[in-house]
Formats: structure tokens, C-alpha cells, sequence
């Protein structure tokens, strides 16, 4: 009896034994479960704080110097733009200013459509004036308009990027420092290549007219006195480098001791030449102009032979830039080409 009894507790221990392993067993896909659930939960919010934190360290800004010298911390998106007298950039780049270059009798006219509505800074950029517009962006031309400590003063309102004369001098780089400065460098160069087809077609175009052999010249009246545009800059530019028309002796005599864009000139000078087409920009013509009345105006062969071709101060003869340089290609075909 005893080994009977002692048989059953053995049995009844042996089934305890397994009743408890198996639900131990069956407990632990749950519990791995359960673990998985909490270990992917927080692969989840690790990646998700990871991305976090990817969107908060990527670069708000960036750093560039600038001709000068000056390191200059770059907001990533600028949205009150100061460029006084590099409108014609921002406008190519679909950029509006905050406030836009003046003088005290206008702007630059030829940019009134692209920039209705920009209220109007002096062209010297008093600081007061400057702050008043709130910019988180100043770009200044050149390195004299920074002179004498005004630099320090600008760059206070707000960074401040001077291009410099080398590169301002030149449109060309200058769209495209501009273009690197507002993160639209492919917008700069894509525009440079869509004005270089441009300006083949309004060669050709006025080359089956002229026959590539045809002289021009630009000519400002202002004050009564006169003034030639030189073979390197705005019109000169246009006339003789992209549309190939012919540079007169007198041109390239004057162009070659030229300090600006414009030199003046005296009417017996203008009458030295042999051109076959002049183009006038009459800033006097409210004021009236008695030098066009002079005989020695009237010699001039372009004048005598009809070949005169009148704008006013508005146009954007007086200027450079891919803007202004497409208007006055489009001037220049309109006047050559009936």
C-alpha cells in the first residue's frame, strides 16, 4: 500500500511539474511579443527623434566672403532684400526687393513693370533709411559705397555682402554671385543660357538687314552736353559684342581712355564719325534741345540720312544687365529691322 501511495505522489508531482512548464511555455510568445512590441515602439520614436533631429542641424545659413574680406553669414532664405542698383539681378531671378534704388529725379525706369509697388531708397543708402526697411539682407556693389567705416555701420542692420568692382563690373558674374548668395545659382546660369539664344537670334536678324558690315553708336544728351557710351559696358556692349555691329574710330579711340560707362564728348567730335546708325537718348527732350538744331549735329551721316534713332531717359539705354540688355536688343532690331 505504501508503494501504491508513494507511486501516486510521484504521478501527482510529475503532473504539476508539466502543468506548470506548459503554461510557462505558453506564456512566452506573449511576453515576446509583448517585447517586440516595446522594442519596435522605440526603434519607431528613436527614428523618429533621429529625424528630428536631422530637420533641427541641417544649416539655417551659410557663410561666404565676400570681396572684402568679410566673412558674412548668409540667411538660407532672405526675404527683405536691399541690392541698390542690382535690381536688374534680382528681377532675372524673380527676387523682389524690399525697397528700390532712387535718385532724386526717378528710378531705373526700364524696371518699373517687375518692380510697381517697391517703395523707393536714396541711392546713397542712409543708415537710417536703410533700417527703416528691416532687411535681413544687404548686397552693396561696390567696395567705395562701404568706405569709411560705413561697412561696420550697414553690416549692424543687417549681413552685408559687398560683390566688388571686379565682379560687379561685369553683369555676367555679377547675376551669378547673386545667384550663389540667394541659393539660384541654376536659375542665374539658366538665364544667361536663354539670353545667349536670344541674343544669336537678334545678330542674325539684324545681320541679313546690315550685312555684318554696319557701323552704330549711342550717344546721351543730358544738360546740354554730350556724352558716348563705351565699347565694354550696357549698350556698348550689346551693340558691339553681342550683335557685332561695327565700333567707330571715334568710339574706340574714347573707349580707350574711358573711367565710366559714359564719356563726354564734344559735337565736333560726334561729327569725326562715319556712322552708319546713332542711337539718341534724349534727357532733354522736355527741356528742349537747341544742339540738335546746331548744323555740325545735323552733318553727322547717321542724322542726315535718317538713321537717328531717339529714346528717352526711361529706356534702358543708360544701363546693364540681363534685363536692360534684352531691351535694348530689342530696340536696336526694332529700329534696324522693318
Amino acid at each position: 500500500m505504501f508503494g501504491k501511495k508513494q507511486k501516486m505522489i510521484m504521478l501527482l508531482i510529475t503532473v504539476m511539474v508539466m502543468s506548470i512548464w506548459l503554461a510557462a511555455c505558453g506564456s512566452k510568445p506573449a511576453e515576446n511579443g509583448a517585447a517586440t512590441g516595446e522594442n519596435s515602439s522605440t526603434a519607431t520614436e528613436n527614428n523618429t527623434a533621429s529625424e528630428g533631429e536631422t530637420k533641427t542641424d541641417a544649416p539655417a545659413e551659410k557663410t561666404m566672403t565676400d570681396a572684402m574680406g568679410h566673412e558674412v553669414v548668409i540667411p538660407a532664405h532672405p526675404e527683405r532684400i536691399i541690392a541698390s542698383y542690382l535690381e536688374d539681378h534680382l528681377v532675372t531671378l524673380g527676387v523682389k526687393p524690399v525697397a528700390q534704388w532712387s535718385v532724386t529725379n526717378g528710378t531705373q525706369d526700364y524696371l518699373a513693370k517687375d518692380l510697381d509697388g517697391i517703395p523707393t531708397i536714396s541711392f546713397d543708402l542712409p543708415f537710417e533709411e536703410v533700417a527703416g526697411y528691416s532687411p535681413d539682407l544687404i548686397i552693396i556693389g561696390s567696395e567705395s559705397q562701404v568706405e569709411g567705416g560705413k561697412y561696420e555701420q550697414y553690416s549692424k542692420i543687417a549681413p552685408t555682402y559687398v560683390l566688388g568692382d571686379e565682379i560687379n563690373s561685369d553683369w555676367r558674374k555679377a547675376l551669378l554671385k547673386i545667384g550663389e548668395i540667394l541659393n539660384k545659382s541654376a536659375e542665374a546660369q539658366k538665364a544667361l543660357d536663354d539670353y545667349d539664344v536670344k541674343a544669336k537670334e537678334y545678330k542674325e536678324k539684324i545681320n541679313a538687314v546690315t550685312g555684318g558690315t554696319k557701323s552704330a553708336a549711342a550717344v546721351w544728351l543730358v544738360g546740354g552736353k554730350f556724352f558716348i557710351v563705351s565699347d565694354n559696358v550696357s549698350s556698348g556692349e550689346v551693340m558691339y559684342n553681342e550683335l557685332g555691329l561695327s565700333e567707330p574710330d571715334v568710339v574706340k579711340e574714347i573707349s580707350a581712355t574711358a573711367t565710366g560707362n559714359w564719356s563726354s564728348i564734344s559735337l565736333e567730335k560726334l561729327a569725326e564719325m562715319n556712322v552708319d546708325y546713332l542711337f539718341f537718348v534724349n534727357s532733354d527732350k522736355d527741356a528742349g534741345a537747341e544742339a540738335l538744331k546746331d548744323p555740325v549735329w545735323q552733318s553727322i551721316p547717321a542724322v542726315k540720312n535718317g538713321n537717328l534713332f531717339e529714346f528717352t531717359r526711361s529706356s534702358s539705354w543708360l544701363y546693364s544687365g540681363l534685363q536692360a540688355n534684352t531691351q535694348i536688343m530689342e530696340d536696336i532690331q526694332s529700329s534696324i529691322v522693318k
